[in-house]
C-alpha cells in the first residue's frame, strides 16, 4: 500500500482568499514548492483534499475549481513539485444549487474525502499524515485513521490556535514546517 500527505488546499498550500475559483488569484504560500517536493522525495503522495462550499452555494463552478488546480500544479511545476490527486466536497447543506445543497460524508470534519483518496489510490491511512489550517482538517485525518495530524497557523490556523492548543494539537507554523515535522517520526 503506499503512504501520503493529505494537505488541505486554502490557507495550507495557497494564501487563503474567500472562496478561492479565479487562477489568477492563486498565491502560493511561502515554501510549499520545497515542501512538496520534499514529500514527493520521501515517497510518499501528496493529496489535496478540500471542501468547497461555494459551488453549493452558487458561487462558482467545479470548472473554476478544475482552472485554479491547474494553476497550482503549474505554479509547482517549476519547483520539481507533483500533487498527485485533487479531492474536493462540493456540498453545503445551506447551498442554493439543489444537487449540492446536501448533507454528506465528504465534508470535513466528516472524513469522506479521504476514504475515497484512500480507496482509489491504495492508501494506507496508517502510514499517512494529515495537515491542514482548521480543526475540522484535523478530525477529518483522525477519522480516516491517519498516523499523524498537524495544523498549520497559515489560513485560517491562526484563528484556531487557542482552540488548537486547548486540545493539545500540534501546531506548526507553515507546510514546509509540518512536512519537517512529520517526516522525522
Amino acid at each position: 500500500m503506499k503512504k501520503a500527505f493529505f494537505l488541505d488546499r486554502d490557507g495550507v498550500i495557497n494564501m487563503d482568499v474567500d472562496y478561492l475559483h479565479k487562477p489568477e488569484d492563486v498565491v502560493l504560500c511561502p515554501g510549499v514548492g520545497k515542501a512538496v517536493r520534499k514529500i514527493n522525495e520521501a515517497g510518499y503522495l501528496a493529496v489535496v483534499v478540500s471542501n468547497q462550499s461555494g459551488i453549493a452555494r452558487g458561487m462558482y463552478t467545479l470548472r473554476e475549481v478544475k482552472a485554479v488546480e491547474r494553476k497550482i500544479r503549474e505554479l509547482l511545476e517549476p519547483e520539481n513539485a507533483r500533487l498527485d490527486a485533487f479531492y474536493y466536497c462540493p456540498h453545503y447543506k445551506d447551498g442554493s444549487v439543489p444537487e449540492f445543497a446536501v448533507e454528506c460524508a465528504c465534508r470535513k470534519p466528516k472524513p469522506g474525502l479521504l476514504l475515497n483518496a484512500i480507496r482509489d489510490l491504495g492508501i494506507d491511512p496508517s502510514a499517512s499524515f494529515l495537515i491542514g489550517d482548521q480543526l475540522s482538517d484535523l478530525r477529518a485525518g483522525e477519522e480516516a485513521g491517519c498516523k499523524a495530524v498537524v495544523m498549520v497557523t497559515t489560513g485560517q490556523g491562526f484563528r484556531n490556535l487557542e482552540k488548537a492548543r486547548a486540545e493539545n494539537r500540534i501546531v506548526k507554523s507553515s507546510l514546509p514546517e509540518a512536512v519537517e515535522y512529520l517526516l522525522a517520526l
